[in-house]
Formats: structure tokens, sequence, C-alpha cells
């Protein structure tokens, strides 16, 4: 496969700039991989498809205000800095991008706040974009943290152009969201309410919760022809005891195992045994999964509607079956679909 084979003609108008009115009604195509056949219907019917001990890998990653603003000291240009992860707790050493990148250089102060009460020196530049900020702060650790989520703005997408209203506080965060670390939603996962997860459970559903902290390299675009010169950003991920035993246990029972989106499936791909059961793990993973892939542990997936030539469409291409997946994003364009983000659905058995 090529990147080339990934290139579509997108409208800007499916691109969704807000979460549908209320979080289970946005659309869901159904693709049956077996059947070949593609059903339209609402995100809340997902719940036809799953019987008790079945199991849902739900990433429960949370995503911190990593977008702030400051003021370059003597000038005063406004810099906007994009927290990438934490480097050093201890020293408040962070990577970051600066927008505009050409204006900062090592050496430089930011001030933050109104008050100026958050410093940051620019000790390192690591890349064309990206900075190696250390933040002077009088106060503990915790007061730090306190302060960055205080003068920090949910990092919804750059291709949304309105301004932030306060939904995206809530919206732009899955309802399951726990372990603070990522830079960007785990999107698939935002289409669950309480009453659809209460409906599953119900059902006899089980989940099994993992946790993959979403970085930008997620949505770096691929700039090389032959996919395996492509490298991904490395993302930290956990993958505990009891979430394998919930999804090796439906494995033995034959069950459908759901990976809901492509950090999940990424997360239990990273740590899959040669006898394809899951195996706890605490660490990274830079894997990038495009066809043909053999898949050892999901055997399906719930995931939105991708950008051309990324890598999220490849993944999912990689799952449903590159000229079918071709097929359903001709269909979803026809039929107005909305993509990216905010956008809807489709389930893939």
């Amino acid at each position: 496969m090529k990147l080339s084979h990934f290139q579509f003609n997108l409208p800007d108008e499916l691109l969704s700039e807000y979460p549908a009115e209320n979080r289970d009604e946005s659309r869901l195509m159904v693709i049956n991989r077996k059947e070949k056949t593609i059903e339209h219907k609402m995100f809340k019917d997902v719940i036809d498809y799953f019987d008790e001990g079945d199991v849902m890998v739900l990433n429960n990653t949370k995503v911190f205000p990593a977008r702030l603003y400051g003021n370059k000291e003597k000038t005063g240009a406004r810099i906007e800095v994009f927290l990438l992860r934490e480097l050093n707790a201890e020293q408040r050493l962070w990577d970051v991008l600066v927008d505009p990148a050409r204006k900062i250089r090592i050496g430089n102060k930011l001030y933050f706040g109104e008050d100026d009460s958050l410093v940051a020196e620019v000790i390192d530049n690591t890349t064309s974009r990206g900075r190696t900020l250390r933040f002077l702060y009088d106060g503990s650790y915790e007061e730090f943290r306190k302060k960055l989520t205080e003068l920090g703005e949910t990092p919804i997408p750059k291709y949304i152009t309105r301004d932030l209203i306060p939904e995206d506080a809530e919206r732009y965060q899955t309802i399951y969201a726990k372990e603070e670390g990522a830079v960007a939603a785990p999107t698939a996962g935002l289409h669950f309410s309480k009453h659809l997860l209460k409906r599953l459970e119900i059902k006899g559903v089980e989940f099994a919760e993992v946790t993959l902290h979403v970085g930008l390299g997620t949505f770096n675009p691929v700039e090389v022809e032959d996919l395996s010169k492509h490298k991904m950003d490395s993302e930290e991920m956990v993958v505990n005891q009891a979430a394998c035993d919930i999804v090796n246990l439906a494995k033995i029972n034959k069950k459908r195992i759901c990976a809901v989106g492509t950090t999940s499936m990424r997360t239990i791909e990273s740590t899959v045994s040669s006898q394809n059961t899951l195996n706890p793990f605490s660490g990274w993973t830079n894997k990038f999964i495009y066809p043909p892939y053999d898949f050892g542990i999901a055997n399906c997936m719930i995931t939105n509607f991708h950008l051309p030539k990324s890598t999220l469409l490849m993944m999912a291409s990689a799952f449903c079956g590159h000229d079918l997946m071709k097929e359903a994003y001709q269909i979803a364009i026809k039929e107005n679909y909305k993509f990216y983000s905010y956008g809807d659905a489709m389930l893939i058995i």
C-alpha cells in the first residue's frame, strides 16, 4: 500500500465543527466485512450488535488543557504554547509546540496569566517546530499543575476555526476519561453517553479499560509514499492485568471484542502475545498499523471518519479491507456523514 491509495476529496463542509446535540445521536455506519454490507443507523443502535459476554475496549485517557497563550518578554508578542508532554516533573520541563515558532529562540522568556504569575524559559530547540521549556514557578508541584490547568484551554483540533464554547471542555472528553495525559481526545469514545453505557452494562457487555495518552503524532501527516518509511511518534500506554483477564476470557469464549477507536486498537496490538492473547504492559508505543495487517485481539471496531492520507484511515482500512473502506467513504461523502473529531461514527464487524 502507498500513501496515494489513501487520498480522496473531502468537501470542507463535511468537517464537523460542533458535537452532536446528544452524544449517542450522531450517525453510525455499520460495515459487515463478511457480508460486504453497509447500513445506516444512529449511534445508540450500536447496542443491537452486542450480547452478554462481549467486550468493549475503552481508552480511558483524559485530555488536559494543553493550549496556553503567553507573551514574549520585551516585545510582548502573543505566543501560543501547546504542551505536548512532561519530560521532568521535578525540573518542570515540557516538550511544547510554539506558534509563531520563528519568533522563539533559546533563552527567551514567556509570561502567562494576567499577573504574569507563570514564567517559562526556552532551553532547547528540539525540532524546527518544537521547543523544550522550563517553567519557573514558586509554588509546589501540585500548585504548578493547578496553575497550568487554570491558564490552559481545551485543545480542540485546529481544523475547528470557531471560538471555544463552554460545552467543549466537557464534550471534547469521553465520559469515562480518568487518566490525565492526552492532548487530543480518543474521538470514537465521544459518542458514548452514560445512558448508553448503562444499557450495554445491563445487557451483559463487559468493559476493558486501557490507557493510551494521545499525542499530536497521531495526527502528523504522512509525507512518504512508501508507508514502511513513516515513523510514528511514541505515545505512553498502560494495559493492566484486569483488562487482560476480561479480554482473554472473551477470546476463549469466542465473544465479540470491540476496540473503541484507533487508539484502543493500537494499544492492544502493541502488547499482544504470539498466542494472540493480551499481555499487561506499561511503557511507550510507536506502532504504526497499515494494510496488510493481521489483527490479534479485536474482531470488531468503532471509529470515526478520518481525513485523507491519515494514519487513522490507514489503520481502519487495514481492519475493514481497503476496497470496502473506499466504498464506505464514497457513500459517507454522498450521504453527508460528518468527518473528524466531532464527526459521525462507523462500526466495523
